[in-house]
């Protein structure tokens, strides 16, 4: 054990993190699975969503696993019944007012906790946004967004650096804008796609997708997915092709891959069409 190492304990199971180490690594540690909808290893934390909360032994509330660095001494619960209740509620509050089904670890996650938004009423308020379809590459559909901001921080300092949206308004008027709320185009948006590569509910989506599923043809289990290099530039990026009937519907990056982490520009990402058009086979 290193001297900067942390050792705690996670639902009774001895565990040792490097120093500056999350709560939430710590929990993986012990090789226990815990939801998230806000965090992803390649972003900054930022405690948006609530359910990864845990039980901190000594601590008034519960703490998120995310944001939380991990301490000597900690003794941490994950799957009490204040947890439980807990990330129930969330789940609820968050599926009760947008849509979520395009969300499938969201759709699990209520699944495994007993969510039931549907007991609010079909009364409830909605985050109802019209879709906005304003370019050809990929559409954003706010009436399913939960405000996890990963779009906001891969299009920050942890990926692209261009700034072309940002969290507007408050409490329950707080949603995804561009600045000034002009349209895409006219926004600072470079069309990279790295906030539909974070999105957890399909808020963002391909526009090849978006089509695909609007007449009922979307079905992933029909897919294939091929790793293949970028041919755009030398940096090397891996691409990750999905494929339905020998067409390539869209692409994305993997993201323990050490060149991209998941992140593409906009030609790695969208620049695919010219593979498709292909001359017509002479009769």
């Amino acid at each position: 054990m290193n001297a900067a190492d942390v050792a705690l304990t996670v639902d009774g199971i001895p565990v040792t993190v490097a120093a500056g180490a999350s709560i939430l690594d710590a929990i993986a540690q012990a090789e226990i699975e815990t939801p998230t909808l806000c965090f992803l290893q390649t972003l900054t934390p930022v405690n948006a969503c609530r359910v990864c909360v845990v039980e901190l032994e000594g601590a008034r509330v519960l703490v998120p696993a995310c944001a939380r660095r991990a301490e000597a001494g900690m003794k941490i619960r994950t799957d009490s019944e204040r947890v439980r209740h807990s990330r129930k509620m969330v789940l609820e509050f968050l599926a009760s007012t947008v849509d979520i089904s395009t969300a499938p670890a969201m759709q699990r996650y209520c699944a495994q906790y007993g969510a039931q938004p549907q007991r609010y009423g079909a009364e409830s308020a909605k985050v109802a946004q019209p879709v906005k379809i304003d370019n050809a590459l990929y559409v954003r559909d706010y009436a399913k967004c939960i405000l996890c901001y990963k779009c906001v921080e891969a299009c920050g300092t942890d990926a692209q650096n261009t700034f072309a949206i940002a969290v507007a308004g408050r409490g329950f008027d707080a949603h995804i804008s561009t600045e000034y709320d002009v349209p895409l185009p006219d926004s600072a948006c470079v069309y990279c796609g790295n906030c539909i590569g974070v999105c957890p509910t399909g808020a963002l989506m391909f526009s090849s997708e978006y089509e695909l599923r609007a007449r009922n043809e979307w079905d992933e289990a029909e897919q294939s997915q091929t790793d293949t290099i970028c041919s755009y530039c030398g940096v090397g990026c891996t691409l990750t092709l999905h494929v339905a009937e020998n067409e390539i519907v869209k692409v994305t990056s993997p993201i323990e891959n050490e060149v991209t982490s998941g992140h593409l520009c906009i030609k790695g990402r969208f620049g695919f069409s010219y593979v498709q058009n292909r001359p017509e086979e002479e009769s």
